[in-house]
């Protein structure tokens, strides 16, 4: 008889310690070291859940959560990136055209007084790939 309650009280204390030593213990605390935010984003990846469903099931804030997950995983943030900009000469309209090189390729000269909806539409063209 001893030994069952010996035993049960060792598994009680077991998951005492388990809930002081997982998320539990970790959801609290104002400030968190990496390992305590490792436990939490290891347990939102775990759980299958969304970021936002997980957050407000154990009372966190989500970007709390965003905000550990880059650093706890190793990831980088990525790079920007600029693209570079050349205005052309001044054309005998007396405005400057610009030019507006694309991913793709395409190249596409606007010259001054353009109405935004052409060019919008001209992109759109291009954009999806379909000949003019």
């Amino acid at each position: 008889m001893r030994d069952v309650l010996s035993a049960r009280g060792r598994a009680r204390e077991q998951v005492r310690m388990a809930r002081e030593t997982g998320i539990a213990a970790v959801v609290g605390r104002r400030y968190w070291r990496k390992a305590e935010a490792r436990v939490v984003v290891e347990a939102w990846r775990a759980s299958g859940e969304s970021l936002a469903r997980f957050a407000r099931r154990h009372g966190l804030g989500a970007p709390r959560i965003a905000w550990w997950a880059r650093p706890v995983e190793g990831r980088t943030p990525a790079p920007v990136h600029f693209h570079p900009v050349r205005l052309a000469t001044r054309d005998a309209g007396g405005g400057a055209a610009i030019k507006v090189h694309l991913v793709g390729g395409h190249r596409v000269r606007v010259p001054p007084g353009f109405q935004a909806a052409d060019l919008r539409r001209v992109l759109a063209v291009l954009d999806a790939g379909t000949p003019c």
